[in-house]
């Protein structure tokens, strides 16, 4: 059997050489889009049903407590490191930002989420993404110069900078914002057709790749896996899907050991050859698992989870597993 760490490289100068030729048929969907950010999707395509890479999130004021943990835990330092913008904390920001950089130079890929706050004026000072806007808000949302405009505007424009700083020093990132926009629960959830969710979704990759020239985002929309839970439920991924001209990956989100294979493979038919991966996770999936689904390029389990939601033995055994690439495996920059 090829060991994981000589696959893994294989796939990785694949990638370098068909990115350095111009050959790759997968282009992200920003055409202007950064070498770094052409290779970076690449490697996901090249790996796609042979290796995953293990990821771990981390809070913005606990930049590696949960990857350090899943190290003490299993030997094995993820892959993946994620974190979040959050709602602005600028100390908070620049501590992220400067752990991005250590985090891409030891060797990981980063991939980064915004809990964007409700742009509503009267919710600005307490707002979260968890208060529920009315259809009213809604649509004030998409009127150029609204209160709501420009307050979501602005916010956008911070989130944008933070990027800039990173693409100034030529690291790429898995961007999702937005997540689990199928299910109830954010302000941006729920929203159905084609003046829903993909409306927002669209102005924001406007406002980023057009208005921002931010090219080194390769964009990662991450529904929730579909649920019918009562006062929790999720819907079908394609009534909230913006289309394949606005995505480079899809993912999905997976708590309380929900992995049922028609989340795997019914993202798989929507992506229509695209990576897929597990955005989040609570409790981890057996190797046995990603063998059903072979399709996940990268999982990443949610912050503190590692260690308060799963069992140590089953952490170390995946982190272990011969398809999961580790932070070991990867080169440093």
């Amino acid at each position: 059997m090829i060991k994981k760490r000589i696959l893994f490289c294989v796939l990785l100068a694949e990638s370098l050489l068909f990115s350095a030729q111009g050959l790759q048929a997968q282009k992200p969907v920003n055409p202007n889009a950064t070498p770094e950010a052409v290779a970076l999707l690449q490697q996901l395509y090249q790996q796609k049903g042979k290796v995953i890479f293990g990821g771990q999130h981390n809070y913005p004021h606990r930049l590696t407590r949960s990857s350090d943990s899943t190290l003490a835990i299993t030997g094995k330092y993820p892959a993946v490191w994620g974190s979040d913008f959050y709602w602005f904390n600028r100390q908070q920001r620049d501590s992220m930002l400067n752990e991005t950089v250590r985090q891409y130079h030891n060797g990981a890929i980063v991939t980064l989420m915004w809990h964007a706050p409700i742009p509503v004026p009267h919710h600005a000072k307490r707002g979260n993404s968890w208060t529920e806007m009315s259809d009213k808000e809604w649509n004030q949302l998409f009127v150029e110069g609204s209160d709501i405009n420009l307050l979501f505007v602005n916010n956008m424009d911070k989130v944008a900078e933070g990027l800039k700083l990173l693409q100034d020093q030529h690291i790429p990132v898995l961007w999702r914002p937005f997540h689990e926009m199928n299910g109830i629960w954010f302000w941006w959830g729920n929203r159905q057709g084609p003046d829903g969710f993909a409306r927002l979704w669209k102005m924001m990759y406007d406002r980023f790749t057009n208005y921002h020239k931010l090219n080194n985002l390769i964009w990662v929309w991450n529904a929730n896996a579909p649920r019918d839970w009562k006062d929790d439920e999720a819907y079908a991924y394609e009534l909230f899907y913006p289309g394949a001209d606005y995505v480079d990956v899809l993912a999905t989100d997976v708590y309380k050991n929900d992995y049922k294979q028609s989340h795997h493979d019914d993202l798989v038919k929507l992506a229509n050859g695209k990576p897929i991966a597990l955005g989040e996770v609570g409790e981890v999936p057996t190797p046995e698992i990603l063998a059903q689904q072979p399709n996940w390029v990268w999982f990443m389990v949610w912050a503190e989870f590692n260690y308060r939601n799963n069992d140590p033995a089953v952490l170390k055994r995946l982190f272990n597993h011969e398809r999961v690439i580790t932070l070991d495996e990867m080169p440093k920059r």
